[in-house]
């Protein structure tokens, strides 16, 4: 071999020794990628098989847990971009998890025995009172029996009170206050006034006689949970979980901005008292409420109008009134009344 060859040869074997070395760098970066988005994914996983909230940032990240797929996704192809076995079984297992925990929580069984009323139910927070007209606006198309205000602020008291007249709406409990602190209940059917739940926030409270029914209903608008205000934000949706369980059987109607989604065990508590969510009944669970400016399906279902078991609900659509950061939310109940009560 004379020695040009010899230098060919040792070209060759050298390319060929050091091709391997980029794809293993891009393997290895490939599979830091996937440890870190599973890592990730796993401790919010984690903590919703643990039916709990966590501490900052859990409980913010499992109000959005379908969009964890997202994440578990990417990492299922940089494991199989590093040839990574473990990490392959590890993002099916995260993909799967999640999976199941994004089907809708709770009970939708018909309640048993015929109708005996109907009532429309509209609940909207109008951001600090901005939303007021664009509100006035979906209640004139709507013309619920009950409408629940949150964030009205004494601007928006005095619009409601101007806008909507007596006569449509004769019924009101309210609790005056600035900013965020308001809150409305209006009804064309008769209020009786009730004791509120205490909160932050205004929550007031009545019993209604709905086509000669007794219905409790309760306005919720428990504190965010915020990254220093968790332990509040848990406290307040526990007050909203006693109140339903000390119905003692009454039919009740509890709605507003629950500042929590199916997949905060908080609110999964307040279900378990004995409330069932319109929205998953009407088969529109998971459609977002927050933030509105999102594009959907982005956000999360945060507006809820929850009920006793004693209802149905059907025609539950989520509304779009302009200057706030929720959609509002209305949908018909139907109160059914045991066989052995008719």
């Amino acid at each position: 071999m004379d020695s040009a060859e010899s230098v060919t040869v040792g070209a060759d074997v050298e390319e060929e020794t050091a091709a391997p070395e980029p794809r293993r760098r891009v393997g290895r970066v490939a599979a830091w990628a996937a440890g870190l988005l599973l890592a990730g994914v796993s401790v919010v996983a984690g903590f919703r098989v643990a039916d709990s909230d966590g501490v900052t940032p859990v409980p913010q990240i499992l109000a959005f847990l379908p969009w964890l797929l997202a994440p578990a996704g990417a990492g299922l192809l940089m494991a199989v971009l590093a040839r990574w076995r473990v990490g392959m079984v590890w993002a099916v297992v995260a993909l799967g998890v999640l999976a199941w925990y994004v089907e809708p929580y709770g009970n939708t069984d018909a309640p048993s025995g015929p109708a005996v009323a109907e009532v429309r139910v509209l609940t909207s927070n109008v951001e600090f009172g901005g939303g007021t007209e664009g509100l006035i606006k979906a209640v004139r198309k709507e013309r619920p029996d009950l409408l629940f205000v949150e964030e009205c602020d004494f601007a928006c008291s005095a619009l409601l009170r101007e806008e909507l007249p007596r006569a449509d709406y004769p019924y009101r409990e309210s609790v005056e206050a600035s900013g965020a602190e308001g809150s409305v209940i209006l009804a064309k059917v008769p209020l009786k006034s009730a004791d509120g739940i205490e909160g932050t926030l205004g929550m007031p409270g009545a019993v209604a006689d709905v086509q000669g029914h007794e219905v409790r209903v309760q306005l919720a608008h428990p504190m965010p949970p915020l990254p220093r205000e968790v332990d509040l934000w848990q406290s307040e949706l526990r007050r909203i979980q006693e109140y339903a369980a000390s119905g003692d059987g009454t039919p009740t109607i509890v709605a507003g901005d629950f500042n929590a989604t199916q997949d905060h065990a908080a609110f999964r508590k307040v279900l378990d008292e004995g409330l069932r969510d319109a929205a998953r009944l009407a088969g529109t669970s998971r459609t977002p409420s927050w933030p509105a400016a999102a594009p959907a399906p982005l956000g999360a279902q945060i507006d809820h109008v929850l009920a006793t078991p004693d209802f149905s609900a059907r025609d539950a659509r989520f509304l779009d009134i302009g200057n706030t950061d929720h959609r509002a939310l209305a949908v018909t109940l139907t109160l059914h009344k045991p066989e052995t009560e008719r």
